[in-house]
């Protein structure tokens, strides 16, 4: 596994601890699995953002404005 997707990993893990941490009734999985259904995640998942070099709470600000709105801000 390259470095990359290695960041890519750690930083999908981090985005779904820290929206248990806004929303704690959600589980682990659907946590998760509310990362991995959103665009922001799609952006994550393209190297030319570089969003995986990021903070993890710089990239949540993407996944909870998108959660709240409907869209990436």
């Amino acid at each position: 596994m390259s470095e990359q997707e290695q960041m890519k990993i750690d930083m999908v893990k981090n985005l779904a601890l820290l929206l248990i941490e806004d929303q704690p009734q959600l589980t682990m999985e659907q946590a998760l699995a509310t990362v991995i259904n959103s665009d922001t995640y799609q952006r994550l998942q393209r190297d030319a953002t570089g969003l995986y070099h990021q903070s993890s709470r710089y990239v949540y600000s993407f996944l909870d404005s998108e959660l709240k709105t409907g869209s990436v801000k």
